[in-house]
């Protein structure tokens, strides 16, 4: 009887951890900014299916065009022998918007597993329509990329795809702190932005922030447009120098797919009217010129060049302590600045001790407005004497941004008892180093030397002896070897298309697995064009053919050329259009992303097999 008790409450317990563990939740998502005018998604997810009365709240600025749709999803996964499965059910809108401002939608509220749930609430931005759009232009998930007239054929407009690069501020004091952000604007396909040539930023420290791995892209409205914004690099600088300073333009090539007409009615009608070729220009930055004023006449004693808003205190180990016993003081140096440029100061410890170099240890972030955080800074001092001993005040002056003068601080003075102790010889360390001169710690006492100098033979000389030739056969060897196999990779890397055709495959397989993690993450669009540069771009390089060149037409012919079977052809023609308009088919998108991945993986695995070079 006590086992089946037991039993039970173990089951029990066992059932609320796994309900505790599966807390249902309900969510809504939309875009952060759309467009007058354009349409996008409100979805609402609720973790379960076993869902009732759910209730969406007024969705004032927009019009419904259609919903709530309901769908449901389940999945089922087996890791190390672990069984789990998940499912979720999905309420969809699809609305436009109608008017410019800034429009938050309340929570929606569902019954849930018997239990009523609230979802947070969206806040939308509603841009100005598009002076240069055209009618129609808006998409059903709010990422729409608007081409003008001005990027018709294989040429992109200076206002379709730009850099900016701007700064926070252009009037600054001497190590006053700066950001400058470079952002990119496109109402392109843009694909890629690279070789980035960025200024040596001259008269300026440096410091590089660090953006997130997946950039997020958001909807802008700027000079009458809508562009696709991102921030693709930021610096802070710290002026070094007085005067103006100017920061050069920074250069990008980036890489965009066009839309071009084709002529076969087939062809047109399965591909939209329309196939991509890869088009590239190179993209400039302005100028920028920064004013750098001095800092003011009137420098504190001491001053380090220190700006910004700081504060500083300090700390001792003990005051009470014996001879050859190690004292610590400890000084931390907080706030927001130029923090990794300061020096450390100075304390002035007694002559009666020996004193050895300070220990410091950065802890600070990088912010718009400088480095924030504290630097700590260690002092380590021995006395060798007993008495009663003064370790005075430590000041520090830095110039305060905020009232434009020169602030001075001071930390607190300590009295030392320094007893006499045990011995004359015993010395305390601890991890510090950098101790420039040895004392006498006793009249007949030294340090003894550990590691003495090996001696050698009477009659023994290095010069002539095998260890003497060694020492030039030996690096002329290496040399030798090295030099022939730098010549056998320049021979190598002189001829580019072997070395394209080389790593298509290397290529084309990591877009795929790019490509799986979209399909994981359930991202259609960026799903199909992570494919779509995986099949072009490993074509192209497996038959050493540009991008730009390529057709469905001379690919046929090219496979054909290096024997490869009709039916493989058709097999890759047909995983290019399958991809293309898998996100337009009606059905179950899911399954149609796991079919375009799983075909395409198969085409170039055996396109791989057959075309050798």
């Amino acid at each position: 009887m006590r086992r089946t008790v037991l039993l039970y409450a173990l089951l029990t317990l066992f059932c609320l951890r796994a309900a505790a563990d599966d807390k249902v939740t309900f969510t809504a998502s939309a875009p952060d900014a759309v467009a007058v005018g354009d349409q996008f998604r409100l979805t609402y997810t609720v973790t379960t299916q076993k869902v009732r009365d759910f209730s969406a709240p007024t969705m004032k600025g927009f019009d419904v065009l259609m919903g709530p749709t309901s769908s449901r999803q389940s999945s089922t996964s087996i890791i190390n022998g672990k069984t789990s499965s998940s499912s979720s059910t999905t309420f969809t809108y699809i609305l436009m918007a109608t008017t410019e401002g800034t429009y938050s939608i309340p929570g929606a509220t569902i019954t849930a597993d018997g239990t009523q749930l609230l979802s947070n609430a969206v806040e939308i931005k509603v841009l100005p329509a598009d002076s240069q759009s055209s009618a129609g232009s808006g998409t059903a998930d709010g990422n729409n990329r608007r081409s003008s007239a001005s990027s018709s054929g294989n040429t992109i407009g200076a206002n379709d795809l730009f850099v900016l690069s701007t700064v926070n501020k252009t009037n600054v004091y001497e190590q006053e702190a700066l950001l400058l952000t470079y952002k990119i604007y496109t109402a392109v396909d843009l694909r890629g932005l690279d070789n980035a040539k960025l200024p040596d930023f001259k008269g300026f420290h440096s410091q590089e922030v660090e953006l997130p791995a997946n950039r997020k892209w958001s909807l802008e409205h700027y000079k009458g447009r809508n562009y696709q914004t991102t921030i693709y690099r930021q610096f802070v600088l710290f002026p070094q120098q007085s005067g103006t300073i100017t920061i050069e333009p920074a250069r990008f090539d980036a890489s965009v797919a066009k839309s071009v007409q084709v002529s076969d009615p087939f062809e047109a009608f399965f591909n939209g009217g329309s196939n991509y070729v890869e088009v590239k220009k190179t993209l400039m930055t302005p100028q920028i010129n920064i004013d750098v004023k001095p800092l003011p006449a009137g420098k504190p004693a001491g001053f380090s060049g220190a700006v910004g808003d700081f504060n500083i205190t300090s700390s001792i180990n003990s005051t009470e302590v014996k001879t050859n016993d190690a004292v610590t003081v400890k000084l931390v140096i907080s706030g927001t600045g130029n923090l990794k440029l300061l020096g450390n100061p100075e304390i002035k410890f007694p002559e009666e001790f020996e004193i050895y170099d300070p220990k410091a240890d950065n802890k600070f972030r990088l912010t718009e407005a400088g480095l924030s955080g504290s630097k700590v800074i260690e002092y380590l001092a021995i006395p060798r004497t007993a008495g009663n001993f003064k370790i005075p005040a430590v000041s520090f002056s830095y110039f305060d941004l905020k009232s434009r003068s020169y602030k001075t601080l001071s930390t607190e003075a300590y009295q030392l008892q320094v007893e006499k102790g045990a011995g004359n010889a015993t010395q305390t360390i601890a991890n510090f180093t950098g101790k420039e001169e040895l004392k006498i710690l006793g009249e007949d006492i030294r340090f003894i030397k550990q590691n003495p100098v090996k001696l050698s033979p009477r009659g023994y000389f290095f010069y002539g002896s095998w260890s003497y030739w060694l020492w030039y056969l030996v690096p002329l060897l290496i040399f030798v070897l090295f030099f022939a196999l730098y010549r056998k990779q320049i021979a190598a890397n002189a001829n580019v298309a072997a070395m394209r055709t080389k790593k298509a495959n290397k290529i084309a397989v990591k877009r795929m697995k790019q490509a799986e993690r979209l399909l994981k993450e359930n991202k259609q669009d960026a799903f199909y064009d992570e494919v779509l540069k995986a099949l072009w771009g490993y074509i192209s390089d497996k038959l050493n053919i540009p991008v730009s060149r390529l057709s469905k037409d001379n690919i046929e012919e090219e496979l054909r050329r290096y024997g490869v079977a009709d039916e493989l052809i058709e097999g890759f023609l047909a995983a290019l259009k399958n991809c293309e308009f898998a996100r337009f088919a009606p059905g179950n998108a899911e399954q149609a992303m796991d079919k375009v991945y799983t075909d395409s993986l198969a085409i170039i695995s055996r396109m791989e097999a057959i075309i050798k070079h």
